[in-house]
């Protein structure tokens, strides 16, 4: 499992990741899907998630509608979300795990102090186990 993550999108999502600290930020990645998934474009999303948003995140069933539409509005495949983790590893919690759908990918950033400094992706496998998800930075292409 390849990602391949172009340089203008990764800046979006740690610019996001940073300006929500110390609350964890969500959004929506597209771009291409064949054998490796590469990602042109982001979209934030406001956190949804009542109450403490320190350690957790909440998108609304319509974010999730509107993804879909600007997806197929734009020729684009939803590829999946990305969140932030706050002064934690970019590695997904149980709660990640449970709400997790198949096929997406997931980014996450961790940020510590307030800075962007770790980010990783990972994918549901067959068992409904997170793997890593190798990720590869390019050059912008499209926006």
């Amino acid at each position: 499992m390849k990602l391949v993550l172009n340089e203008s999108p990764l800046k979006k999502m740690h610019a996001h990741a940073e300006a929500d600290y110390p609350n964890e930020c969500c959004g929506f990645f597209y771009g291409q899907a064949d054998e490796i998934r590469t990602v042109t474009t982001v979209r934030e999303v406001k956190n949804a998630k009542e109450g403490d948003q320190r350690r957790r995140f909440q998108i609304s069933p319509r974010d999730y509608q509107q993804a879909e539409k600007f997806a197929l509005e734009h020729d684009l495949d939803l590829l999946g979300v990305y969140h932030s983790h706050p002064d934690h590893p970019a590695e997904p919690s149980e709660h990640d795990r449970k709400v997790a759908m198949p096929w997406f990918s997931y980014i996450i950033i961790s940020v510590q102090d307030g800075k962007a400094t770790t980010t990783r992706s990972w994918r549901l496998n067959e068992d409904r186990q997170f793997e890593e998800e190798s990720i590869e930075q390019t050059e912008l292409h499209r926006t």
